[in-house]
């Protein structure tokens, strides 16, 4: 493997390379350790001089080569040589964006179709959601539930994949069977402020609103919420999802569902307030036209242009020193006569 060098940037510690002269420094100025005297006197003392002049020749042929390569790859590796990489376009710059899931007692109602099956609600929405999921690239998003009360699952991230597994976990009745929409609002502003401290907003700020009924429940009220939700920055889209009130056939009759009954009006109000839209959804194909029409109304800037990543390359010298030290030492001995 060989460096491309019309490709090479160039060392990031290049003051390691004045390390090169240090061993023969090192040997130079040091003053040698001499042996004075002797420390031991043995009758016997010329017998083992010999032996020890016969067997000082043995390794002598070992080369020295090695040692000097190797130290002048190390110092390359330590001067860190870097080549410029294939230009990418960075990650698009994103929004801040929450997605607010009802999960209330309704939403188990089976009057949607989805694959040419009779599907419940939150199957559907579900199924819609983790495709628009899919295309958040660059977005930071994060996944709240509501029902009696709210929860937030996960907080803003780029991990869509967490999001997506919370997502398909969520069943109807986990945050209770009423409907606190005022409360989901309120808590998504505060998500949103949450991640804020300390750092500069990421982009447009923008909750998602997924509902098929009325606020019955929860502390604040929707409209509120939604003037809070303004004042913070935050662009409210709602999606009033459910048929109407077709689900239930018997006999070749439809009866009325229990659940649809959708409070459209205060829906509006929300997004209105708010700066977004809203939006009505009575199947699947509805909805999802409905998210694709919140991707469209939500532009995402693109970045000005692309760049050239830095590799770091310091693992090649590295290598090399390593198996130049290996043959080194691997070296046949040339036995002294």
């Amino acid at each position: 493997m060989t460096l491309p060098w019309h490709d090479f940037a160039g060392f990031a510690w290049p003051l390691w390379w004045l390390a090169l002269p240090l061993p023969w420094l090192v040997r130079r100025l040091l003053p040698a350790v001499r042996q004075r005297g002797a420390a031991l006197r043995v009758p016997y003392g010329d017998r083992l001089d010999g032996i020890r002049g016969s067997g000082a020749g043995r390794g002598a042929g070992r080369p020295t080569w090695w040692l000097v390569v190797a130290w002048c790859l190390l110092c390359a590796a330590a001067a860190r040589p870097q080549q410029w990489g294939e230009m990418i376009e960075p990650p698009r710059a994103g929004r801040d964006l929450m997605l607010a899931v009802d999960l209330s007692g309704s939403m188990g109602e089976e009057d949607m179709r989805l694959g040419g099956a009779p599907v419940d609600r939150l199957t559907a929405a579900k199924a819609v959601i983790a495709d628009f999921l899919d295309r958040r690239e660059g977005d930071r998003v994060g996944l709240l539930v509501f029902g009696q009360r709210a929860y937030a699952l996960t907080p803003l991230t780029l991990d869509r994949a967490s999001v997506r597994e919370q997502l398909e976990d969520s069943v109807v009745g986990l945050a209770g069977r009423e409907t606190a929409i005022g409360d989901a609002i309120g808590l998504a502003v505060k998500r949103f402020g949450a991640a804020d401290t300390g750092a500069a907003p990421a982009g447009p700020r923008v909750l998602v609103l997924l509902t098929d009924g009325v606020n019955t429940a929860g502390v604040v009220d929707p409209v509120k919420a939604a003037k809070l939700a303004r004042d913070a920055g935050v662009r409210v889209h709602t999606v009033a999802f459910g048929g109407d009130g077709s689900g239930l056939s018997m006999f070749g009759f439809q009866l009325p569902s229990a659940g649809s009954e959708i409070d459209e009006e205060t829906l509006e109000r929300i997004a209105t307030l708010t700066g977004g839209r809203s939006f009505r959804a009575r199947d699947t194909g509805s909805l999802a036209g409905i998210y694709a029409e919140i991707e469209r109304i939500e532009p995402v800037q693109r970045p000005a242009g692309r760049v050239r990543p830095v590799l770091e390359r310091y693992t090649w010298p590295l290598g090399a020193a390593l198996l130049v030290v290996l043959l080194g030492l691997a070296w046949p001995r040339r036995e002294a006569p």
